[in-house]
């Protein structure tokens, strides 16, 4: 998972044709450690999509913008907008995630 460490490489990554998965996370979020512990076999199973992750403390105001309210969430964008969006209080088990990606992706 590619981190994005500025608001210009965000919105360079969201204009791909190719859809994209961004988690939003946050250093102090016990929930994101918990994410972290089993994103790694959803990012197998998903591995023909790109892959990022930003610290929505560290790259202000996205966040906001994309009515990101609580982390760990995972946006999916394609051609610069939002298609889909798994809010925090969806992300807390390993099948909610993959859930999500297949009704989204297919």
């Amino acid at each position: 998972m590619e981190p994005i460490k500025s608001e210009e490489a965000f919105n360079e990554i969201i204009q791909h044709e190719e859809p994209v998965i961004i988690k939003f996370f946050a250093d102090w979020c016990p929930d994101c450690k918990r994410m972290d512990m089993f994103i790694g076999d959803i990012l197998e199973e998903f591995n023909n999509y790109k892959w990022y992750e930003i610290n929505s403390d560290e790259v202000k105001g996205i966040a906001e913008k994309y009515d990101v309210m609580g982390i760990p969430s995972i946006l999916i964008f394609q051609n610069g907008e939002k298609k889909a969006h798994q809010h925090s209080a969806y992300t807390k088990t390993p099948e909610s995630v993959t859930e999500f990606l297949h009704q989204q992706l297919g």
